[in-house]
């Protein structure tokens, strides 16, 4: 029987504060892959299927097609592994797979299935053995957090930018002081964060992860000599995904009048398009995968790369082991999975 642990809350409390923007950050929607070139240009294309990852504490996060697969590396130095298979909602389910709705529900798994992996990594981390999370806790956790999000990235920099409004006498330059207010926090937000210690080692980790699953992508062998090879950054980041939440709110707030308007109903229609923002956010960033290979939708990204310097830092080999650990443990269920898929079919019956 699994014992309560007594400190682990301690590992996860500088976390809690930053918990749903750190989960956005760490865990990006897409993933783009290089096919080869042409007349010296690379070429890209959408893969098949996204696999992506999360940083956690001393740990990483991996998705798979069937399964989610969590690699921790507690105190006494061995890698732990645990996965479970996902919901058939977030496989099988025909929202997943709607456009405007599936964003919806990228962020509902990342929130739900991320809070959870990261407060059972606090516990392994501190204790060296999993815990069982209480729906009770979930909820008081992604409720306190995703309300401290809304509150830092959306409603202080509209109150902040009424300030503004008063002086130019114009929405859409109120608006525009607004997202730039929003971008200035989102980037101090990092900054502070990333000062840390042991936000420091989760944003290593972060990087970790960036590069197993590139190595993946290149199908190079997943060794950590292999792995090291390749960059911190990468484009399916979350990174990304919240500059372009930044820049299409600037549109999206501009629709709604302020002069005249009560400052509560401004706070509340800020809180009622966050989830059709981030919808339209994640498709903006699917087109822009599919279309990487023109270099305006690669200058476009760059922002969003360079924010990476900031989530990410270089991992030591132990990081790199603990990543790969958790990807093959998706690789590996995702494998068994289709052969047994191709053993339950009905065999083709010869002409």
């Amino acid at each position: 029987m699994r014992r309560s642990p007594s400190w682990w809350p301690a590992r996860l409390a500088p976390h809690l504060v930053f918990l749903i923007p750190e989960l956005i950050m760490a865990a990006g929607p897409f993933v783009i892959e290089t096919v080869g070139s042409s007349r010296g240009r690379a070429k890209f294309r959408m893969p098949d299927f996204f696999y992506g990852g999360q940083a956690l504490i001393e740990g990483v996060m991996m998705r798979g097609r069937t399964t989610v697969a969590m690699s921790v590396r507690p105190a006494s130095g061995e890698i732990v592994t645990y996965a479970e298979p996902l919901p058939r909602a977030l496989t099988s389910g025909r929202w997943t797979k709607t456009p405007f709705m599936r964003g919806i529900f990228v962020l509902y798994e990342t929130l739900v299935l991320g809070t959870r992996m990261l407060m059972r990594s606090a516990a392994i981390a501190a204790e060296g053995e999993d815990i069982q999370i209480g729906r009770g806790t979930m909820v008081a956790t992604m409720v306190f957090s995703l309300g401290f999000a809304v509150v830092l990235f959306f409603l202080l920099p509209l109150f902040l930018s009424t300030f503004a409004e008063s002086a130019v006498e114009s929405d859409l330059l109120a608006n525009l002081v607004e997202g730039l207010i929003r971008l200035v926090i989102f980037i101090a937000y990092i900054g502070l964060i990333g000062l840390m210690e042991d936000i420091k080692r989760v944003f290593a980790y972060h990087g970790a992860e960036h590069k197993a699953i590139s190595a993946n992508e290149a199908r190079r062998p997943l060794t950590p000599e292999e792995v090291d090879r390749f960059s911190t950054a990468h484009t399916r980041c979350g990174t990304t995904f919240i500059l372009i939440v930044v820049v299409i709110s600037i549109f999206f707030f501009s629709l709604i009048p302020r002069a005249g308007v009560p400052l509560p109903l401004l706070f509340l229609s800020r809180i009622v398009l966050v989830p059709v923002i981030a919808a339209v956010a994640y498709e903006l960033v699917r087109f822009g995968a599919s279309h990487y290979g023109n270099p305006v939708v690669r200058a476009i990204y760059a922002p969003g790369l360079w924010l990476q310097s900031l989530t990410t830092r270089p991992p030591d080999r132990s990081m790199l082991e603990v990543s790969i650990a958790s990807l093959e443990s998706c690789l590996t269920a995702d494998r068994e999975a289709q052969a047994a898929a191709a053993e339950a079919a009905p065999a083709t019956p010869s002409a």
